[in-house]
Formats: structure tokens, sequence, C-alpha cells
């Protein structure tokens, strides 16, 4: 009987407890990341729900660490949790393709075959001439939704692969001209999130 009840403490101790703390920890991180992504979006309804639980299972895993502070598979598994979460929480905000970013290219070539691409894919673009360094170059803006950079990039790519261009996210949007989204479930998404969104 003892034996038994040694045999399953150890197997509690040592993979079932390290492993429910990797979950744990690789759970809140990832609800972390998410939380940040709806902060600054300023969906103030989303924002404090996620916070919630990430705190709650935050508590949970560090609790159990205290409690098995001589099991160091405990502490590998809580530094492993918190680098997956890490990862897999980057992995699902660009699944879930939030907010919006600005692109802006610089070119010295005559940007007119980008930018008739660009519109024939619906993109709104504003043109500008400058002059930098080296002479004349024109500069291109657009705004696009994260599950279009991919698109654009490729488009600046295959159009000059030296021209310069950023990236930059920016908060709220107005009347501008995008895409028609091509699946349903990203636009199913976007209507479910519309009541926590600033202004809507």
């Amino acid at each position: 009987m003892n034996e038994t009840l040694m045999t399953s403490n150890w197997w509690f101790s040592w993979l079932v407890l390290p492993f429910l703390i990797f979950i744990a920890r690789l759970s809140d991180v990832t609800l972390g990341t998410i939380r940040l992504i709806f902060v600054s979006r300023r969906m103030k309804v989303l924002a404090p729900v996620v916070g919630f639980f990430e705190v709650l299972i935050w508590l949970i895993a560090i609790g159990q660490i205290l409690q098995h502070l001589a099991n160091p598979l405990c502490y590998i598994a809580y530094a492993g949790g918190f680098a997956a979460g890490n990862y897999i929480g980057i992995l699902l905000t660009e699944k879930m393709s939030l907010g919006m970013v600005v692109i802006r290219i610089i070119t010295e070539k005559d940007a007119s075959p980008l930018v008739e691409k660009m519109r024939s894919r619906q993109f709104g673009v504003t043109v500008v001439d400058g002059r930098g360094a080296q002479g004349k170059v024109q500069v291109i803006f657009t705004v696009v939704k994260h599950s279009h950079i991919e698109e654009v990039e490729q488009m600046i790519h295959q159009f000059n692969p030296k021209a310069f261009y950023s990236i930059d996210e920016i908060g709220d949007v107005e009347r501008g001209i995008f895409p028609v989204e091509k699946t349903r479930w990203n636009v199913e998404w976007l209507r479910t999130l519309r009541p926590f969104r600033k202004g809507k």
C-alpha cells in the first residue's frame, strides 16, 4: 500500500505536476499577449475579461511552484510554458488579424506599376513626390489590415526588391478603402468584436 502511494506521488510530482504547470503558464502568457492586443485596440470589455483569466491561471501556476520548491522540473516547466506561451500568443494574434497598419514605401523607381497593382486589389493608396539623399523619390502610403501585410510585401518585392518600406501599428481608422474579405471566418470574427471596438 505504501509502495503504491509512493509511486503515485512520484508520478504526480515529477510528471503530472510539471506538465500542468507548463500548460498553465502557456495559457496565461498566451492570454497576456492577446490582452495587450485588445488593450492597444481599446477593447474595453474584452481586455479586462482576458486579464482576469490570465492572472487567475498565473496564480494557480505560481502557487504550485511555491508548494514544490524542491522539484527542479517545475521550474523548467514554468520557464518552458512562458516561452511557448509567447510563441503561441504571437501566432494567435496573427491568425486573428486584429487591427490596422500603415505601410510606407519609398522608391526611386516610377511607382505607377506598383500603385496600379495595389489599387486593382482595392487597397487605398496615396502617392507623394519627395526628395531623398540621392535625388527624387516617390513615397507611397497605404493602410491595410494585418491579414494583408504579407500580400502587400509580396507586391513590393516583385516591384522593387530594394525598395525601402516600413510598417507601423495604428489605432482607429475611418472611411478607408480596403479589399473585400476573402474568407467568411474573418468577416464573422470582426463582426463578433465590433460591439467592443471604440466608436462602434
